[in-house]
């Protein structure tokens, strides 16, 4: 029997719940269809915050290791955190960032990171779709899975070493190939470089297109026949890697004008910082993803989904206690986090 005098078990069952549940209230129902008992919803917020806490407190240390200076006698094959599901082939990394409401400070960014796997298969076995063509119809099949999360409410260093100890858990430093497909942030790219340098940086393919799309319709107007020509020439300019032709039809257009918004005043630099990473000609026929939807999925199902709530917000520790238990849950390791966490919680 535990200090707050419910079962383990029980206690086990509450925390999946109060993980899953939109609000504690809803989690304390389905806790007790699940096991034919009653749970204030109270007894089962602190239960589920106490074990993010636990968590939280592992994962920290889990940083801390990976990200200590190398050791005199410390061999380069020696792990210092112990795998799990390792993946031996082709991975992916992504990195972003949600808002939540937090209590007594408002809204702040939680940036999550979500590591992949990556199944590529010959393009014939690529679904057949009715209607207009594919631009991807002679492309490799590139699948992402077997996904696991790290999220919380982090400045970009304190990313940075969460998302390196991940990465080793992962295995992804000694991948075959590795890849990171980003919105263009640069703090993505700083701190992914920083940790991976071997990865293949990516700028998402539909976050290039949104830009070329905002620039088209803040210049030629929303239903412009001539905007619609224009964006999909520099479309098919962009997928074909030719990104100096994209810089030079926006440079024509003279959008230093204050009258244009920041991001289509800006579109010209970002097309031209991010030339090498959307070579996407290369990256596709490599077979390498060219999208970021694992972690925009991410950033929904991990974080909002359970972590956006009406009211004043969560306070911070236990806003970071829940991401730490939402991350492992989606990892698909609570069950071995529960476990791990047992002799703290004696």
């Amino acid at each position: 029997m535990r200090a707050d005098h419910w079962s383990e078990g029980a206690a086990r069952v509450a925390t999946r719940q109060g993980l899953m549940g939109k609000s504690f209230e809803l989690a304390a129902e389905a806790y007790a269809d699940a096991v034919g008992g009653s749970m204030s919803a109270d007894s089962l917020r602190r239960i589920t915050e106490g074990w993010g806490r636990r968590v939280e407190e592992q994962r920290q240390e889990a940083a801390k290791r990976a990200n200590a200076p190398a050791q005199k006698g410390e061999s380069p094959q020696e792990r210092r955190l112990v795998e799990v599901r390792p993946i031996t082939g082709q991975a992916n990394l992504s990195t972003d960032g949600g808002m939540v409401l937090i209590r007594d400070e408002g809204w702040k960014e939680v940036k999550l990171t979500t590591i992949s796997a990556v199944e590529v298969r010959p393009a014939v076995e690529r679904p057949e779709r009715e209607g207009a063509a594919s631009r991807r119809a002679e492309d490799p099949l590139v699948k992402l899975k077997g996904h696991s999360y790290q999220g919380g409410v982090w400045d970009a260093d304190t990313m940075a070493l969460h998302q390196y100890a991940e990465g080793l858990r992962r295995g992804i430093d000694h991948c075959q190939r590795l890849s990171s497909v980003n919105d263009g942030a640069l703090w993505i790219e700083r701190i992914t470089d920083l940790n991976f340098p071997e990865a293949v940086q990516i700028v998402d393919w539909p976050h290039a297109k949104r830009k070329l799309w905002k620039v088209s319709k803040a210049v030629f107007g929303e239903q412009s026949p001539e905007g619609k020509e224009w964006v999909e020439e520099r479309l098919g300019h962009l997928w074909e890697g030719k990104v100096t032709k994209v810089e030079t039809a926006l440079e024509e257009l003279d959008l230093e004008q204050e009258r244009w918004p920041d991001e289509v005043r800006q579109a010209p630099g970002y097309f031209e910082s991010n030339r090498k990473r959307m070579r996407y000609d290369e990256f596709r026929a490599e077979g390498y993803p060219i999208g970021s939807g694992t972690v925009e999925s991410g950033i929904n199902t991990v974080v909002h989904h359970r972590m956006k709530r009406p009211g004043r917000g969560w306070e911070r520790s236990n806003g970071q206690a829940m991401l730490a238990g939402l991350s492992e849950l989606h990892s698909g390791r609570f069950d071995p986090a529960w476990k791990a966490t047992l002799s703290l919680a004696a």
